[in-house]
Order: C-alpha cells, then sequence, then structure tokens
C-alpha cells in the first residue's frame, strides 16, 4: 500500500469510529445539531481521503501512464477530470 492509500486508510478507520459514534448519539435522541456537526466533521474526513487517494492515484498511475504514451496518459487524465467534475458537484 503506497503512502496516499495509506492516509486514506487511516483516516477511513476513524471515520468509521465517527459514523459508530454518528449512530449512537441518534439512537440516543442526542440534540440534531450536535449530531449535524459530527456528520459535517465525518464528510470532511471523507473528502480529505478522497484526496489522499486521487493524489496516489496521480502521482504513480496517471504519471506512468503519460510516460507510456499519450492514448493511455490521455484516459487517465480524463478519469481525473471526471472524478473532480463529481468533486465539485
Amino acid at each position: 500500500m503506497n503512502e496516499g492509500k495509506q492516509k486514506a486508510y487511516q483516516k477511513l478507520k476513524t471515520v468509521r469510529g465517527q459514523i459508530d459514534g454518528i449512530i449512537k448519539m441518534i439512537e440516543e435522541d442526542r440534540y440534531c445539531v450536535d449530531i449535524s456537526t459530527q456528520i459535517l466533521s465525518a464528510i470532511g474526513l471523507l473528502k480529505k481521503a478522497n484526496i489522499d487517494v486521487l493524489n496516489s492515484h496521480i502521482r504513480s498511475c496517471v504519471k506512468d501512464a503519460i510516460l507510456e504514451g499519450e492514448e493511455e496518459g490521455e484516459e487517465k487524465i480524463e478519469e481525473i477530470i471526471k472524478i473532480i467534475d463529481k468533486y465539485i458537484k
């Protein structure tokens, strides 16, 4: 596992704990704003994990594809553009 995926892995494990905590908060009928705050925190960490994965992908798969040839590089660039488009919507 490369460094980017390792960073994402650690963040995702943290998010898993946050989600369990959020579920418990709902089960305990805790204050809605507190629940919402925790959900936003989990979303933020998921976004950061996604950036770690994409960063790793660009620095390895995309870079290698560009070095191998024009067609493969273009395909990888298009993949990244589609992901970025989804990310900003």
